[in-house]
């Protein structure tokens, strides 16, 4: 029976985790979970899964919650603020801890976990963004394995299982291109949030779907590649891929190739991290490949979509660019969601950003989050001279 912790369980990964979990009760239980703000839906999973320990980051709603549950779960332990969240990640009782919190506040509780000698699953592909030489070289001393949750990067682990590192020649991550794909320019003036949140492939959260119409997550995902896998930045490559059929390729030194194919279901890679080194059985639907009339592959359009060069940008420049990358385009997003800017300046603002800041060594997470902290705040004032 392996002990799981959950961190985001309220969001899209944390409840497909959930509903894998449901399905496999006599392998898996539930002893931590972790959320936001949606108590309604943690009271929802607090009850169907009784874990041991939850952890509520509004503080509020961690009141709120303590209130719900005091009679009906009485030896409930209900931990609150970041604090709580890091406490939770590094539960004694637990074996894995999938990393499924959106966004910065994920970097944390992922290094306390691994601190703590669990196995990861990781979601939250801004811990490697932000800090990636951190967190690799503390899994390394603690000797902690991270299996990759996203989609492309689950492809790429599986490809690889077997092989030597050394006879890897090049990672494709295939991108489907959202919602815009193959518009120009132009096109893009008037895109309004519900436009950009109409992922044709895939069901995901509002953050991480905005960052699919950018193509900044394909960014965000070949700076995890490089980390994941020890692969030079020259050698991960991006294509365009509309079917998401092919999640990733990986090309080896005599030039053959080969690719992972399912369709688009995050159940796919989060039970493989689940269930790892073994495999659950009719996880999703199979794959008909004689109803699928062709498989179209082409290069991201950098003009359309710059916001991918920037991630090449971030990673050339190396040290904390990479954690001012992510903050500027959480903050950017968020802009763009409550309708402040529109879609054509999130790129504006992220190169605005970058542009002002001054590279330091990512060796001290204090760096890093001081460099998080700062682009936060530059973003935000070069948002406010967009709109005067």
């Amino acid at each position: 029976m392996k002990r799981i912790t959950i961190l985001g369980s309220t969001g899209s990964v944390g409840r497909n985790a959930l509903d894998i979990v449901s399905s496999h009760r006599d392998r898996f239980r539930v002893v931590v979970l972790t959320a936001g703000r949606n108590i309604d839906l943690l009271e929802e999973q607090i009850k169907s899964f009784s874990p041991k320990v939850v952890a509520v980051a509004d503080e509020a709603a961690a009141s709120e919650l303590q209130r719900r549950m005091g009679r009906h779960a009485p030896s409930l332990k209900i931990l609150s603020g970041h604090d709580g969240v890091a406490e939770a990640a590094s539960y004694e009782d637990s074996d894995f801890v999938l990393s499924a919190i959106v966004g910065a506040a994920g970097l944390i509780p992922t290094i306390t976990a691994i601190r703590s000698g669990k196995t990861i699953g990781l979601a939250n592909k801004e811990a490697l963004v932000m800090a990636g030489r951190i967190v690799t070289e503390e899994a390394k001393k603690y000797g902690v394995r991270i299996l990759p949750v996203d989609s492309e990067h689950s492809a790429v682990f599986q490809c690889t299982e077997g092989h030597k590192k050394s006879d890897v020649r090049r990672i494709i991550l295939t991108a489907s291109g959202g919602p815009f794909a193959g518009k120009g320019v132009n096109e893009l003036n008037d895109i309004k949030p519900e436009d950009a949140l109409k992922h044709p492939s895939w069901r995901m959260g509002k953050k991480i779907t905005i960052d699919s119409a950018t193509l900044i997550n394909k960014g965000f995902e070949m700076i995890e590649a490089h980390y994941l896998f020890n692969i030079p930045p020259e050698r991960i490559e991006v294509l365009i891929h509309p079917q998401s059929i092919v999640h990733s390729i990986v090309e080896f030194n005599d030039r053959s190739c080969i690719a992972q194919l399912s369709i688009p279901d995050m159940k796919g890679p989060i039970a493989y991290a689940l269930s790892y080194p073994e495999r659950l059985e009719d996880v999703m639907q199979g794959l008909d490949l004689d109803r699928i009339e062709s498989l179209i592959f082409k290069k991201p359009d950098n003009e359309c979509f710059p916001c991918l060069s920037y991630a090449y940008m971030a990673m050339e420049a190396k040290g904390t660019m990479p954690s001012v990358l992510n903050a500027a385009n959480e903050v950017a997003v968020d802009a763009f969601l409550k309708g402040i800017i529109r879609f054509i300046e999130i790129p504006l603002i992220i190169r605005a950003t970058m542009e002002r800041h001054v590279v330091m060594p990512d060796t001290e997470l204090d760096a890093v989050i001081e460099a998080d902290r700062w682009a936060r705040k530059t973003a935000e004032e070069a948002i406010e001279k967009l709109r005067k």
